[in-house]
């Protein structure tokens, strides 16, 4: 496991979630993510892509920065869009 540090600047949220899905797929289960994200609804971004996917959001830890935990059985997604689920009717669009 390992803990990563990463600024997604001011990236709204499909740049910032191809940023964390990006990260997390190279990380093994249990390894956290601290991200720093200044998009207002950066927070509600990153619950939704969590509660899709399968990691696990642990919230706001600090002003602009969120930690997510990467869990080992996440759901696959699309590499080019991962705000999609991948093998679904959704990803032919």
């Amino acid at each position: 496991m390992s803990d990563v540090l990463v600024d997604g600047g001011d990236r709204s949220c499909g740049e910032l979630l191809l940023v964390l899905f990006r990260t997390a797929r190279d990380l093994a289960g249990g390894s956290q993510i601290r991200l720093i994200a200044r998009d207002p609804v950066a927070e509600v971004d990153l619950a939704v892509w969590c509660h899709l996917t399968g990691h696990r959001f642990l919230g706001r830890v600090a002003d602009d920065t969120y930690l997510v935990e990467v869990s080992a059985s996440a759901r696959t997604v699309r590499e080019d869009r991962p705000w999609h689920l991948a093998g679904t009717e959704k990803e032919n669009r």
